[in-house]
């Protein structure tokens, strides 16, 4: 995090090649200028000349891969800007003849691409004038909006293993530090059965584990880590289940009352995730329906402890209807998918108010289907297992007097 508690990690490979960018720029500038004077004389074009624009491409070619290998995950502007000088490249590549207008055009690529790297180096560097709120503070208004996709890694078990969920966790063992949990369920999308946590970021990019389970047996994606315990729903019932992190022994299960299990209202695209686990800033929830909702959502308010439910709301969304849901400082927010590479949230419940409201922020996914979406309270990011894949996303809110 910068001084200014915007996230920064991602953005530090790229302000290392600033002054590598500058060195391109002025070499790019001075064959321009060479270029210019061409065109205002009668002189022929030569082989040569050719070639010193087909350099300075190369060069631009060369400091995108640079920056692309550089990046931790994905980041879907540099990828943009790679597919682009590549298809320069393949372009200079395949001209056949070296007059003036293919010179001229290869000139209004190199110009628009220059551009497009200034735009990259200066949105990399530049601080996000988005309000800071700390986490755990709830003194905000909505979600306003949502970053690009950071892609992180594929999950541990590989490409076959889409379905699952991750995230983030602390834990009273070790305060302040922030840690990491994978769990893809198996191949058949139902059965959860292994999981490993985390130590640090760094470990999981490294694959390095401080833990890995097997249990006996989870059902579906709907799991969630709170204060060094897994929450989750257990295999062929409407039980909860609950796990401690430091022995993987099952130290508590208790039904949910009047929950419907076995697939029955799962989430849209999404097979057995009839009862999802959330955590805000205020403790553990879980989103499920009954019978007698019809099929709508209710979520419920549980004590951490001893798996008693609190309170319970009921809301007027048809669970089968949405693709997944998450929980923020009290007011349940669904998506649902727009096509293949966009999702939406387009409905929120107030749990504190009981108000519901449609909306309108896009996601844009890296794949086609979201398995699951976690929401960490630690540091306000949205943990996304889209077909196996590790992906997170920053959150922007409104402030306070806008709500």
């Amino acid at each position: 995090m910068n001084s200014d508690g915007m996230p920064s990690f991602t953005y530090v490979q790229v302000r290392q090649y600033t002054e590598l960018i500058a060195l391109y720029e002025e070499k790019i500038r001075n064959v321009t200028i060479r270029i210019e004077h061409m065109e205002k004389s009668s002189i022929s074009y030569t082989s040569l000349d050719f070639e010193l624009i087909r350099l300075e491409i190369t060069e631009m070619e060369r400091l995108i891969t640079q920056l692309k290998t550089s990046l931790t995950g994905s980041n879907v502007f540099v990828e943009q800007l790679y597919v682009e000088i590549r298809n320069l490249s393949i372009m200079v590549n395949e001209l056949e003849l070296l007059d003036k207008n293919n010179i001229l055009a290869v000139r209004r690529e190199v110009a628009t691409l220059r551009a497009k790297l200034q735009e990259c180096e200066k949105d990399r560097n530049q601080t996000i004038k988005h309000p800071y709120f700390p986490p755990g503070n709830c003194g905000h208004g909505p979600v306003m909006n949502i970053s690009q996709p950071y892609m992180i890694q594929l999950n541990w078990r590989g490409f076959s293993y889409k379905y699952g969920a991750w995230g983030s966790y602390s834990s009273p063992l070790n305060p302040g530090k922030q840690m990491y949990w994978v769990a893809p369920l198996n191949t058949d999308g139902r059965y959860l059965e292994y999981y490993r946590l985390h130590n640090s970021y760094d470990d999981l990019l490294l694959f390095k584990y401080s833990s890995q389970y097997r249990i006996l047996y989870g059902e579906g994606s709907g799991m969630a880590m709170y204060n060094n315990y897994m929450y989750y729903n257990i295999h062929g019932s409407g039980d909860m289940g609950k796990i401690d992190l430091t022995t993987n022994n099952l130290v508590l299960r208790k039904p949910l009352p009047n929950a419907v299990s076995n697939n029955r209202f799962s989430y849209a695209g999404v097979a057995w995730q009839d009862i999802d686990f959330a955590v805000d800033e205020s403790g553990l929830w879980v989103i499920y329906s009954t019978e007698a909702s019809q099929g709508n959502i209710v979520i419920s308010r549980i004590n951490e402890t001893s798996l008693n439910v609190i309170n319970t709301w009921q809301t007027k969304q048809y669970k089968p209807a949405v693709s997944n849901a998450f929980i923020i400082c009290g007011v349940l927010y669904a998506t649902r998918p727009l096509n293949t590479r966009k999702e939406e949230i387009f409905y929120s419940f107030d749990i504190n108010t009981g108000k519901e409201g449609k909306l309108s922020i896009i996601l844009d996914k890296v794949l086609e289907t979201i398995q699951s979406i976690n929401y960490s309270p630690i540091d306000r990011r949205l943990y996304v297992y889209n077909d196996g894949y590790l992906v997170r996303y920053d959150l922007n809110f409104a402030p306070q007097q806008l709500v």
